[in-house]
């Protein structure tokens, strides 16, 4: 009974260990039942099972991306509004613009085009900075208040987010990868199928090895071009 492990794709080879195992517990063949190698490859499996479609990355990064994108139109639009309305010397409350804008200038007018690591520590500050009760009175006499709520609702929930991608790639690069499951378990069912064409002839085995071999024969199959 022969066959390159190796060149099973991880799920056709998890389909073959899950049918070996399904035949091995079906109880048709009494020789299996609590059998070490088919315990073993069974325990085996069930850890293959859990990573062997897993991803290397959470997927969330489209998620993040949107979400800065929000901060950085908030940002965008809140700097527009200072900086045009600080040229309106005949407005009311003009100098409060002006003030305000300085604020950004301060923190980085370009904050929207620095990294998300970069941009989160300056905004930070901007933030900290135009809570200010001063600040915060200017907001209020120039009726931009919401805008600024709307601009630091914008960047905790992109922190939000993005802690959260962080911690769900942390935890899937903890997970023990599938290339080192796939040789433990290659070498684990390579052991039964020795044992099953060693013990070929014997009377009780004959059966459980025939069964075993259409398994093989058709997990073989799945190597061929088209397939």
């Amino acid at each position: 009974m022969k066959i390159s492990l190796q060149r099973l794709s991880t799920k056709d080879l998890a389909t073959l260990t899950q049918r070996i195992l399904e035949l091995s517990n079906s109880g048709k063949y009494a020789i299996l039942n609590n059998h070490p190698l088919v315990t073993e490859l069974a325990a085996k499996y069930a850890d293959y099972d859990l990573v062997y479609t897993k991803q290397t990355f959470s997927g969330k990064g489209k998620d993040v991306a949107t979400a800065d994108g929000e901060r950085d139109r908030a940002f965008s639009s809140l700097k527009a509004f200072l900086d045009g309305y600080r040229q309106l010397s005949s407005a009311p409350n003009f100098q409060a613009a002006e003030d305000l804008y300085q604020v950004f200038v301060e923190f980085g007018l370009d904050l929207d085009r620095m990294s998300y690591s970069s941009q989160t520590a300056q905004m930070k500050k901007l933030i900290e900075a135009l809570e200010l009760p001063e600040n915060a009175q200017k907001l209020a006499s120039l009726s931009v208040s919401t805008a600024f709520t709307e601009m630091k609702s914008k960047h905790h929930n992109f922190e939000t987010i993005f802690s959260e991608q962080t911690n769900a790639n942390a935890g899937l690069r903890q997970m023990a990868s599938a290339s080192s499951i796939r040789r433990d378990l290659g070498q684990i069912l390579k052991a039964f199928l020795n044992l099953l064409t060693a013990m070929n002839n014997a009377t009780d085995w004959k059966n459980v090895y025939a069964e075993v071999y259409e398994l093989i024969k058709a997990a073989k199959n799945t190597t061929l071009p088209g397939k």
